[in-house]
């Protein structure tokens, strides 16, 4: 795909799951991959902190095999090389990566998805030409250990509305507190633990997907 039927797709998701195999249940990333698309989800993110890069490449690269398989879009976080490498459909940059506008570039038909914290930095990415802007994180996360400040699912209807670019959310989002982040905005929800952590991932992302899908107590604006 290009970068314009990259962009459609990515409208269209609902479920964002995101890898973390310490946090697994046991079970290896190829597992956890292999369970979400079979639960029906449009993209999965490869995100593995303190990996060789050559064990994430590797990883990438079946990665980018089974979601072709299933038409599925594969962002790799961080590694914009590997993401080019592995023929990847985009790539997540946090704030302390690679800055949007090199990352575009360099790889000018991936999509670029951005980390942002606060309304002044979702706008600043948005400026410099993301694709896409994650808004967290929302709740307590085990994925983020040493933060103490949680932006909250208000912080998703004031920021939602002023992008003109998709966001998706994150961070201690799971399906307990889910309709939480849904009534203020949010369509695109990623998750980790919320996944991973789940006794049957295939069933617990039907069931995520259902309500995120679902209409009901709903407002939004996503672009």
């Amino acid at each position: 795909m290009n970068r314009r039927e990259r962009i459609e797709a990515f409208k269209n998701i609902d479920i964002y799951p995101v890898t973390c195999q310490n946090l697994s249940e046991g079970r290896s990333n190829i597992e956890v991959l292999d369970a979400v698309l079979a639960g029906g989800a449009g993209i999965i993110q490869l995100r593995e902190k303190g990996w060789d890069k050559k064990e994430i490449f590797n990883l990438a690269l079946e990665f980018r095999r089974r979601t072709l398989a299933h038409g599925a879009l594969l962002i790799i976080n961080d590694h914009l090389d590997i993401a080019l490498a592995a023929e990847a459909d985009g790539v997540h940059l946090g704030q302390d990566d690679l800055p949007i506008r090199a990352a575009g570039k360099i790889a000018p038909d991936l999509l670029i998805g951005a980390s942002s914290h606060s309304l002044e930095e979702a706008l600043m990415a948005e400026k410099d030409g993301a694709d896409y802007v994650n808004i967290g994180p929302v709740f307590p996360t085990k994925t983020k250990k040493k933060l103490t400040r949680f932006l909250g699912p208000e912080a998703i209807a004031e920021i939602g509305p002023n992008l003109k670019i998709p966001f998706t959310t994150m961070g201690g989002i799971n399906q307990k507190n889910i309709q939480e982040v849904i009534k203020k905005g949010a369509t695109r929800i990623a998750m980790v633990t919320g996944i991973t952590r789940a006794p049957d991932i295939t069933a617990r992302v039907r069931e995520l997907r259902k309500i995120i899908l679902s209409p009901a107590q709903r407002f939004t604006h996503q672009p």
